[in-house]
Formats: structure tokens, sequence, C-alpha cells
């Protein structure tokens, strides 16, 4: 049985390392911490044997087709609750809701889209106009070397559109500006998660924190793969084009092939001659803000705050326990950790009047300041794809060309891609990526 090194326990790990095994490989899975999931898992919130909290909060939406056969192949597809209303509060409480219609698709929003309030009719025209462009232009070959914010005002997008109704929806999807976006993600996601399907835009939450959907159970019982936990990589041993063994503080490991899922800058100092432009690949940061009150402060699920620092509210118990998304959240980096509750607590009281009167329990904020690779105009073509100039290594991870920015969709069809690299230097191709279905 031929073997493989899966350096890495985030979602592209864990998606090759399951294909791998399925197709009758022996996989060693390499993990730094105690537990899986890289940047989209959950610790205790205040050390050992207390509430697990996810970092921030992840979603995905239905067409992520990926993901959604990995949760199945982990058997936790049951734990994603899927959401079909998007709810927006203006400062002040006045809520709109995106919902499908009867009409198919592209034309499923048109009855709720024409009835939200923070909108002007003049913008609803504007971003209407911007929305039938999208199809025809989405194979523009500009698009990869033009910013979101260019695209938006060549269709002469009024500013109030764009901070309120592609800013929400873009910004959060790729976590970066939109004038650091590079317009072809900004589409991609637009047409696969707004127009291609009517049910591709449902929004899936997990009921649980994100660490229960990485079922170790699951993952081992084939019998084909072994999680090394605490097992960080220290070194990586080559002899012409092959990887002969890799490292770890105690231990040396060989196998017949390796898949690396680390980080850019986590694989830069082990193989730093590998032909990547590593300098390009910088990074945008996202903050997730969780509050517990002394009671209830809403009843929604979700919502996006409009107008406002923090951009979206998730409803973790009952309206006491809120989790609090920043994305691309730059201005928030250097400041001090109380300055950003209080700017979150006295923001969060321009949605939901209750929070004035409540006690704050207890918060907590966690900055990932390298949560994604920033997805800026020009990147794309240096993205690395699976096979390198080592015959037996393959990169996995959201940086590498997966066809989808850096999100756990792009994470989890890199892993795939890597599996299938693996399956064809063996002799044996096969093909675990779904392909996207519009």
């Amino acid at each position: 049985m031929p073997t493989v090194a899966v350096l890495g326990g985030g979602l592209a790990g864990i998606a090759a390392s399951t294909a791998l095994a399925a197709s009758g490989f022996e996989v060693h899975l390499y993990e730094s911490r105690n537990f899986l999931g890289g940047r989209a898992t959950s610790w205790p919130a205040g050390g050992e044997n207390t509430e697990v909290i996810d970092n921030c909060q992840h979603v995905l939406i239905k067409c992520c087709s990926n993901l959604l056969d990995l949760y199945s192949r982990l058997g936790v597809a049951d734990k994603i609750r899927f959401h079909r209303e998007f709810h927006f509060i203006e400062p002040g409480g006045r809520t709109s809701t995106l919902k499908r219609g009867i009409l198919p698709a592209p034309n499923h929003f048109a009855g709720s889209f024409l009835g939200l309030k923070f909108l002007t009719w003049s913008d609803k025209f504007a971003i209407a106009r911007a929305i039938r462009a999208i199809p025809r232009e989405r194979n523009r070959p500009d698009l990869e070397s033009i910013s979101m914010a260019d695209w938006l005002r060549e269709k002469r997008q009024p500013q109030s559109a764009i901070a309120r109704y592609w800013h929400p929806i873009l910004v959060s999807a790729i976590n970066e500006d939109l004038d650091r976006m590079a317009a072809a993600h900004g589409f991609q996601v637009f047409w696969l998660g707004m127009i291609a399907r009517a049910d591709s835009y449902e929004m899936g939450i997990p009921d649980v924190p994100l660490r229960e959907l990485y079922d170790e159970q699951a993952l081992t019982r084939t019998g084909n793969i072994t999680i090394h936990h605490r097992d960080a990589i220290t070194s990586i041993e080559t002899t012409n084009n092959r990887i002969t063994a890799i490292n770890t503080a105690t231990e040396r490991h060989e196998a017949d092939y390796y898949v690396s899922s680390l980080p850019s800058e986590r694989l830069r100092p082990l193989l730093p001659e590998l032909p990547v432009q590593w300098d390009e690949f910088t990074h945008s940061p996202i903050t997730g803000i969780h509050l517990w009150f002394d009671r209830p402060i809403t009843t929604l699920a979700h919502a996006t705050l409009l107008d406002r620092t923090i951009q979206w509210m998730f409803n973790k118990s009952e309206g006491r326990y809120v989790q609090l998304v920043v994305s691309a959240s730059r201005t928030l980096t250097e400041m001090p950790r109380n300055e950003v509750i209080d700017l979150a607590v006295r923001e969060l009281a321009d949605f939901f009047p209750t929070v004035r009167e409540a006690k704050l329990e207890k918060a907590q904020v966690i900055k990932e300041i390298r949560a994604t690779f920033s997805a800026k105009p020009g990147l794309e073509a240096l993205r690395p794809v699976a096979a390198t100039p080592f015959n037996n290594l393959f990169l996995a991870g959201d940086w590498t060309r997966s066809g989808w920015p850096a999100t756990m969709e792009g994470a989890v069809r890199s892993g795939y891609l890597a599996a299938e690299a693996v399956t064809a230097a063996a002799g044996s191709p096969q093909q675990f990526l779904i392909p996207d279905t519009a």
C-alpha cells in the first residue's frame, strides 16, 4: 500500500487525506496542534474545560459543492443548517429581508430585492443594471487585473449602493476590501452564489462548534489514516527532484508521496527553493468578537449590519451570546482588546436597543491576522498548482490555485486537486473534485 504524508490538518489536509485513504493509500496526517481544522476551528473560550467557541463564524453557501461533499464523507452534513433569508439592519433597527421568490434564476430575488428598504430606487436600478451585466461579462479577460471597485465604478454604481449592497456581500465572502479585490473573485462569488441557481445563495451555518465537524473517528474509521497531533514539521529533506523525508521535533518520517497543505508562510522556510513568488502573497485579517449578555438582545438568527464597523451578527445562544464578524478588519488589528469590545457594544446598540439595558457578562476578541491571502488583482496567475518540481510533492491549501478564492470551499478543492495529482503520479488517476454547477 503506497504511503502519503499530509502536512497540515486544516480543511485542505483533511480533504486530501479522506480522498486518498478512500482510494487505498496509507495516509499519515501531521498537525502541529492537538486538534484539526486550521483557521476554521474552535477552542475553549477561557482555557480547558470551558465553553468552546469558534475563532470566527464560518459559513458556506449551497454552491460550495466540495465542502458539502467533505462534510458528507465525514458524516456531519446533518450538522449544517441552511437559511433562506438574509436580514439587513440599518442603524435604528429598520430591517429588510432578501429571499428567493417564485421566479426562476436569475430573477429569483426580484420581489424581495425591490422591497429592500435600505436602498433608494436609483440604487436599485443601478444595482440591477450591474447584475444583468455579470453573466455577459464574467469571462472578460481583464477581470484578473482590475479591482472589483474599478468594475463597480465602470458600471456607475452610486456610493450608497456600493456601501450598502456590494460591500456587505462581497467583502464578507472574499475577506478583502473592494479596491483590493480582483474583480474576477467578486464575479465568481456573485455569479455562483447569487445568480446562477435559485438555491445556491442559501447560507449554511454549523449547529455545533467547528471543531466538531472534523470527526476524527470518521477520518480514521477506514483504517488508512493515522493522525499525528502536536507534530509540527521542522524540516524537509530532498534529493534531486524528490522529497526523501520530513522531520518533526523528535522523529524522521518517510513516505512515497507528500502533500503540503501548510500556509505559504509556513512552507516557505521549509522549501524556499520552490518556484513560488512568496512575497506576492500578503494577508487580509478577520476579527471575531464574542459577546455574552445577561438577557436576549435579538431573536434573529443572523443579520448584516449596515453603515458601521461590525458587519455581521450571528445569534449563538438564544440571543444572549452573539458573535460579530469584521472581515478585512485592518482598522482593528492594532486596536486594544477593550477598545474593540467597547466599539462593538456601542455599535450593536445602534441596531438592537436592548443592548443599552443589558449587562455584558464576558467578551472575547479573536484577531486572525493571516486569515486569508489578499485576493488582489494579478495574483491568480501566481497561485501555484498542485504539482511541483519535486515529483512526489504536491501542494494544497486555500492559497494554491484551486479555482476559488480563499474560502473553505477553496481549501477543500485544493485538497481534492492534490489528491488527484497523487493518484495520477501513482499510475491510477482518480477524480475527486466536483465541478461548479454553473
